[in-house]
């Protein structure tokens, strides 16, 4: 069977990197040794596949969620013993499904249209432990959310996403992808990251990762408010300037203001006023 008689479904976000570069920058970036146990989440027609296997890593885990696509892909890698295909939903898949040795790192152009729950499931949420602590992630996403997750304080790009993000790992840009790179094109610019999220033990407490939570949800609704406006429902205003003085922030700020360290600093503050 043919990629050739395959008909693209636009629900699955289907963008296919076809630029030997692009694919050359995801491999280096990857930094693959023979150990490493890879998972590429929408393998499409298999051409970073393709790079994933030739690289000799120990195993290439693929999901694919259009079913159209499997027999291909079995086809044109049939004589690869160490490529696991399953047909599934990526969001929807047990861990469990890869048995006593799951993958230790992430390669993949990831589908765009989940870019959010697929970040959750690769990387956890605040006050929640991922199922499987990744060494490493290269992910080809949306130009606007990796933008986001590597920006700084005052940009503005900078959201609730951003502190989240830099919370819970590391995050590098690789290199900036057009629309010419893809087939077929996309109407959106992507680019190539490098997350390493952090281990358990580099974590705040989860309490604090919780609380620090609850403040984002609040002030990030209208984040355009300054935080007096917004922060108020957690304590009285008068103690809220207090604590804000002495973490050295401002209650005149917007949310987009404040680094994570700010933010931190205010979940501890606001959980001994609530005391």
């Amino acid at each position: 069977m043919s990629f050739s008689s395959h008909r693209r479904r636009k629900s699955f976000g289907q963008h296919w990197i076809k630029d030997i570069g692009v694919l050359e920058k995801i491999l280096n970036s990857a930094n693959l040794s023979a150990l490493d146990r890879v998972l590429e989440i929408g393998p499409g027609h298999g051409a970073l596949t393709q790079k994933l296997l030739e690289a000799n890593v120990n195993s290439v885990h693929a999901i694919e969620i259009d079913k159209s696509l499997i027999n291909s892909l079995m086809n044109k890698f049939a004589h690869y013993q160490n490529l696991n295909l399953i047909e599934a939903d990526f969001l929807s898949l047990p861990f469990s499904s890869f048995g006593a040795s799951p993958p230790n790192k992430v390669v993949a152009n990831i589908p765009y249209n989940i870019t959010g729950p697929l970040l959750e499931r690769l990387v956890g949420k605040l006050g929640i432990i991922p199922e499987i602590n990744f060494e490493l992630l290269v992910l080809l996403v949306q130009k606007e959310v990796a933008d986001r997750i590597l920006a700084s304080p005052g940009d503005s790009s900078f959201s609730a996403l951003s502190v989240r993000m830099q919370l819970l790992s590391n995050s590098y840009n690789v290199c900036d992808v057009p629309p010419s790179c893809f087939e077929p094109r996309p109407k959106v610019y992507s680019k190539v990251i490098i997350i390493r999220p952090y281990k358990a033990c580099e974590r705040l407490s989860l309490e604090i990762e919780n609380k620090v939570e609850r403040l984002l949800k609040v002030a990030f609704l209208e984040r355009r408010k300054k935080l007096r406006n917004t922060l108020i429902s957690f304590s009285k205003l008068e103690l809220l300037e207090d604590l804000a003085k002495n973490i050295g922030v401002s209650l005149d700020q917007r949310p987009q203001e404040l680094s994570p360290t700010n933010w931190i600093d205010l979940a501890k503050g606001i959980k001994l006023l609530t005391k």
